[in-house]
């Protein structure tokens, strides 16, 4: 047996051996270096933060009446900007307690959560039915401010019932007075025998 003790230069080679596969084995590890990047370079800047499939929403009022029922199959979340974008947002909102609620449909939707405001878009209907009687607006685009209690738009518009149907070029509607405004190109046919 050969002691190492009496062989310095031995010891040191062992040493440096030892420590040298020790960087190696070091160097080589299949731990993963710690991510650099932030969330918004790891996933793409087209890339929700987060998504919701089948989302169900409700809301309700102060005295505890459902406000506003709200779904869509798909709800993405982006957190530059506060903005969430639904495909085929449907919504049902109720008003005073006893008459039938709105039914809101379009094929897109944008809501700008630190202005409250929702954008909708493509084949945008707005329908109610009371008294037996279904009034529909339609257009291609639609903007609801929740804050204000206004709908808007800038694009053709037709409202219609059993009555008749009246097509305008833009409108602003006031939801709780129940005014609307419509701002040009106004025509309109009316039969007032049902």
């Amino acid at each position: 047996m050969i002691d190492l003790s009496e062989r310095p230069w031995v010891r040191t080679l062992a040493l440096v051996v030892l420590i040298g596969a020790t960087v190696f084995l070091l160097w080589r590890s299949d731990d993963p270096p710690a991510p650099s990047a932030t969330p918004d370079e790891l996933r793409g800047p087209a890339e929700p933060d987060g998504f919701v499939v089948d989302g169900h929403y409700r809301a309700y009022d102060a005295q505890g009446n459902l406000h506003i029922e709200f779904t869509s199959p798909r709800i993405e979340q982006f957190e530059a900007g506060n903005v969430a974008t639904m495909d085929s947002p449907l919504a049902h909102v109720y008003g005073d307690e006893g008459n039938t609620p709105w039914t809101v449909a379009a094929d897109h939707g944008s809501l700008l959560q630190n202005e409250r405001l929702l954008y909708l878009t493509g084949d945008v209907r707005v329908t109610r039915t009371a008294a037996g009687q279904d009034t529909r607006l339609t257009t291609s685009e639609l903007t609801l401010d929740s804050d204000q209690g206004v709908a808007y738009t800038d694009a053709p518009v037709e409202i219609s019932d059993r009555y008749g149907t009246t097509r305008a070029t833009g409108m602003k509607a006031w939801i709780d007075q129940r005014i609307l405004e419509l701002n040009a190109h106004v025509e309109g046919r009316y039969d007032t025998t049902p």
